[in-house]
């Protein structure tokens, strides 16, 4: 699955759908990188680390140390997050360069010049590098509650006696409250929240405007080669903050095993009635002019009014990151209309 919900490739994972996330979230093909040359060993992560430092993250685990880590890892989207706070990550895991050497949109804001890239695709993650960073917290996500979003089922025992570890859920939550959770975990480290106040209300401006288009049946979708998945909105942050604003996102009637979408042969692409059409623009995901080769597709309603636009589904879980994610979201809904 930033991956596909999908590896920002396939859709995210379960623990009984785990096999069908590596498939559209963990089999990114994107070749591995380092993203560059890594940072000194003396660089600090954030500034202003506090004595006797302690967070307990959404495992309900307390992470305790001496003083405020400096030399942290992150999974791409959770240092996207990070570093909208401040937070200034050594090294990076996930997919953060794509094929041609450009850096993946998911990685947000991060400065891959000056952090350490240990693995770019699903199951890489090299432990001797991770090792010789001496890092004293890595931080991922979970879409499993337990389950470190890229940290590999081979190498998680070894991993994890290197250095404690900080994960944050993303499922069945909204994004205000895994931003807040990152926000929470940034101030511990000492972020210096520079741009957060101003972002934060750009945020919640854009939030309200939403209401405004509850008239409008949305759909929010990923095309694959041979499938299309509709997602299941309560399984994803993002979804249940527009619907918590007040978008009227399309439910699958049937579930995958795994909760996370429906898959549909694009024969069947018209299941689902729908004024707009939000589609998954990461790599792993086709692009609409791919999709528009699908008949069934091509036929829709709200493809032929031209309502088809971009969802970031991997936008950084900052107030930064959303911000820009809700006000191009609302610029798009001011251009569609109900359709008969």
């Amino acid at each position: 699955m930033s991956g596909p919900v999908l590896p920002r490739r396939g859709f995210l994972a379960s623990a009984a759908g785990l096999a069908a996330a590596l498939t559209l979230a963990a089999c990114g093909g994107e070749p591995a990188a380092t993203g560059g040359s890594a940072p000194a060993a003396s660089a600090p992560a954030t500034p202003g680390a506090a004595q006797g430092w302690t967070f307990t993250d959404d495992r309900g685990k307390k992470v305790e140390r001496p003083k405020a880590p400096s030399r942290i890892v992150a999974q791409v989207g959770a240092a996207a997050a990070l570093w909208d706070f401040g937070v200034r990550p050594v090294a990076v895991f996930g997919p953060h360069k794509l094929k041609d050497g450009s850096k993946d949109p998911q990685v947000g804001n991060v400065d891959l010049a000056k952090v350490q890239g240990l693995g770019n695709v699903w199951d890489e993650f090299n432990v001797e590098q991770y090792i010789a960073l001496q890092p004293d917290l890595l931080v991922s996500s979970m879409y499993v509650k337990g389950t470190l979003w890229y940290v590999p089922e081979k190498s998680k025992d070894t991993i994890e006696q290197v250095a404690p570890t900080a994960g944050i859920m993303l499922t069945g939550r909204s994004a205000t409250q895994v931003i807040g959770k990152y926000e929470e975990l940034a101030r511990s480290l000492g972020a210096d929240m520079q741009g957060v106040p101003e972002a934060k209300a750009r945020m919640e401006a854009a939030t309200k405007e939403l209401a405004r288009f509850g008239n409008l049946k949305i759909l929010m979708m990923s095309g694959g080669a041979d499938a299309m998945w509709v997602v299941n909105p309560p399984e994803y942050p993002d979804i249940v903050h527009l619907m918590d604003a007040g978008l009227d996102v399309v439910k699958p009637a049937k579930v995958d095993e795994g909760g996370f979408f429906q898959t549909l042969s694009w024969e069947n692409a018209d299941e689902y009635d729908a004024d707009v059409i939000l589609y998954d623009t990461r790599t792993q995901s086709l692009k609409p002019e791919e999709m528009m080769k699908k008949p069934t597709f091509a036929k829709l309603p709200a493809v032929k009014a031209g309502q088809l636009y971009p969802w970031n589904a991997e936008a950084p879980y900052s107030y930064q990151g959303y911000a820009a994610f809700l006000e191009g979201l609302v610029a798009n809904l001011k251009k569609a209309k109900e359709l008969p």
